[in-house]
């Protein structure tokens, strides 16, 4: 089913009253992983406060409506962090993970399977970020043509 681009969500938002929680930060500094919640539970300032004293960000994933245009990784009708992740990060699963949003999630409708298999990794903030990692949020041109993404 095609889902309109006002109807996907983007699963790597900041925490705001719109947005919905969708996984756990788990893993090392070094190499964290996200722990899918069941359901997608909204946004509340409780559990804003449970990741004090660091940024919501770092210790959960969250997921609001894509701004598409309005958002830096957002070019040429694609988020950039789903083409680059599908082109620069290993899969680190191969089964499908559990996500409670994948039927309205922006990277899968745009890279498919092979977005969920590398999506656990992805901290929307990250302590210490691979140089992957940095690559991927480049704000600079789209990959290359050649990648394995298109």
């Amino acid at each position: 089913m095609n889902k309109s681009d006002e109807e996907l969500l983007c699963p790597s938002a900041p925490a705001h009253p719109e947005s919905v929680l969708i996984g756990i930060v788990s893993g090392t500094a070094n190499e964290p992983q996200i722990i899918p919640t069941e359901n997608a539970m909204p946004v509340t300032p409780e559990i804003i406060d449970m990741a004090g004293p660091v940024a919501p960000t770092e210790a959960f994933r969250f997921a609001a409506t894509c701004r598409t245009g309005g958002c830096i990784h957002f070019k040429n009708a694609a988020c950039q962090i789903a083409s680059r992740s599908t082109m620069l990060l290993d899969e680190v699963v191969i089964n499908l993970p559990k996500c409670p949003i994948r039927a309205e999630c922006r990277w899968f409708h745009q890279e498919g399977t092979d977005m969920c298999r590398r999506c656990p990794q992805i901290v929307t903030k990250q302590f210490a970020p691979s140089a992957e990692m940095l690559r991927i949020v480049n704000e600079s041109d789209p990959p290359p043509a050649d990648s394995r993404c298109q």
